[in-house]
């Protein structure tokens, strides 16, 4: 009975050692390993404090005096700078990462639109994302419009239709980017792809501009109605 009362203890004081023999032969590599993982840690708090906040608060500063141009038809200005303001330009090159750098690609895809540079206009567009979907169906439309200038129809139909289809609540803008896709494909002898999307303004848009229209273009693609699909 004695014997067997000890074992049990016996067996936890050699689980104890084996630790204790664990932790002193490991010690200095586990302290290494904690020591790497702080400094990585204290390094991206760090970077985060001294780099990338500083440099998002910079770009937003510089950001006021490029939008107020834009706001003015001053696109020249908006996308260059002034003598002392920075354009659209400079701050996608000096604060690259940042916030106010991914929406000023928006801004400079805008107005290389509207200054008929068109290859431009696509570059920054193309480099330019958002999480709201409003914002995404304007600049895919934007994208859109300078496909269409370029004289790239297919992928400007394709781009309309993709941004009609992005945020149905709009609806004032998205009849409108459907009725381009219908359009233009209607041009490039896609009369199926036109349908379907004039189809989509008499279902979801029948009181917009565009949906009091569209019976007269469905009519000439020889469909008659809503029901007849």
């Amino acid at each position: 009975m004695i014997e067997n009362t000890l074992t049990p203890q016996t067996d936890h004081l050699t689980l104890s050692d084996r630790a204790k023999n664990l932790w002193d032969t490991k010690r200095n590599a586990i302290l290494i390993a904690l020591g790497v993982v702080l400094l990585l840690i204290a390094g991206i708090v760090g970077y985060r404090m001294l780099v990338t906040e500083p440099n998002e608060r910079k770009a937003s500063e510089s950001m006021f005096r490029a939008e107020e141009y834009f706001k003015q038809d001053s696109l020249k200005l908006a996308l260059n700078g002034d003598n002392i303001n920075l354009g659209f330009l400079k701050i996608i090159s000096r604060f690259d990462g940042t916030k106010a750098a991914n929406l000023a690609h928006y801004y400079a895809g805008y107005c290389y639109l509207r200054l008929g540079d068109f290859n431009n206009a696509v570059k920054h567009l193309k480099d330019f994302s958002t999480s709201s979907k409003q914002i995404e169906a304007r600049a895919t439309s934007l994208l859109g419009d300078a496909y269409s200038e370029l004289n790239k129809k297919e992928e400007a139909a394709a781009l309309y239709s993709k941004a009609g289809k992005m945020f149905e609540k709009d609806d004032y803008n998205s009849p409108k980017y459907l009725f381009r896709a219908a359009y233009l494909y209607e041009q490039l002898g896609k009369n199926k792809d036109a349908l379907e999307n004039y189809r989509l303004i008499k279902e979801k848009y029948a009181r917009s501009e565009e949906g009091f229209e569209v019976d007269k273009y469905l009519a000439r693609l020889g469909e008659v109605g809503t029901d007849d699909k």
